[in-house]
């Protein structure tokens, strides 16, 4: 289960089942799909632990 949530209608993310923005309900969202030959994982590990920091 996932604990953010997103507006279909205007596209704003949030942890509340309503929209505070537009005031819609929302959706539970889908985490990205896993693939082991993944092109930008070294670049998100990057951005996340620094550029120094080899993961």
């Amino acid at each position: 289960m996932s604990k953010i949530r997103k507006c279909e209608a205007c596209g704003e993310y949030t942890l509340k089942e309503v929209c505070e923005r537009c005031g819609r309900r929302t959706k539970e969202t889908t985490p990205p799909r896993f693939s082991p030959k993944d092109p930008y994982g070294k670049y998100r590990r990057m951005m996340k632990y620094g550029r120094d920091r080899s993961a």
